[in-house]
């Protein structure tokens, strides 16, 4: 087997392993996968996920279904596709949150069982992109793409720039994996592009560039917030700032 085709055939295995880690699609069994590194993908596996979604709402829009109730569905298909993977780090970090000692909140969100302020953080999540997503009307598809993207943007972002608060746990293994500001860069300059293809679409430059700065903005924000909150990050808020990075875009996105 030639270097090219090792390459192709351990890239191949990489993405695989983070359609497993990421999403609840369903793949043939593949034996010895390496999750490693699966977060150096975690972009691109949202716009694989996106993707899907912006397949699905334009089916059920030709269908002729009202636009609230495709919202709904979509959304609800959002939590089919991850597993609710990452909307149980949203709960988990905000029962965390709600502990005013700080000591105990490592432990507080280690805990499986939900509490009140999981449960109310993630309606209110929910609801934020459902509403969002009845007021876009133009590429829905495209927005879609763009707010799965940049939600697990600023994953690796915060992967990168902040301490990991665990010796072990579900997300130890991705500080190994993105080590700079430089393994963001590739996921960057790719959503970037993506949001370009409004100006080739419907000639909405402003739009484009206002995607690009929103999901950036955004992303950052996000991931600096829980570390401002916590001291840094684990897997669970990996999650929350995919999930809130997400909610956030949407809700710019229908002012602009």
């Amino acid at each position: 087997m030639t270097n090219e085709e090792q390459w192709w055939k351990k890239s191949l295995s990489q993405i695989a392993a983070s359609v497993i880690f990421y999403t609840a699609i369903p793949l043939p069994y593949l034996d010895k996968l390496d999750f490693s590194e699966v977060a150096r993908f975690a972009p691109m596996i949202g716009l694989v996920i996106g993707g899907i979604l912006g397949l699905f709402d334009t089916a059920m829009n030709y269908l002729g279904m009202a636009v609230l109730t495709r919202s709904a569905l979509v959304v609800s298909v959002w939590i089919a596709i991850t597993g609710g993977l990452h909307l149980d780090g949203v709960m988990d970090t905000a029962d965390g949150l709600a502990v005013g000692d700080k000591e105990r909140r490592l432990s507080v969100m280690a805990d499986s069982a939900t509490g009140a302020f999981g449960a109310m953080a993630a309606i209110a999540l929910l609801l934020l992109k459902t509403t969002a997503l009845t007021d876009i009307h133009q590429n829905r598809w495209l927005v879609l793409m763009a707010a799965c993207g940049w939600g697990r943007w600023g994953q690796i972002l915060a992967i990168a720039q902040y301490p990991y608060l665990k010796l072990t746990g579900k997300g130890a293994f991705h500080k190994e994996a993105i080590r700079s500001y430089k393994d963001c860069l590739p996921a960057l300059l790719l959503l970037s592009c993506l949001s370009g293809l409004e100006i080739l679409i419907d000639k909405r430059l402003f739009f484009a560039l206002g995607m690009t700065l929103a999901g950036s903005a955004i992303a950052f924000v996000t991931g600096a917030w829980f570390n401002y909150k916590l001291g840094g990050h684990t897997g669970d808020t990996y999650g929350a700032v995919v999930e809130w990075t997400e909610a956030l875009f949407l809700c710019v996105l229908t002012a602009l």
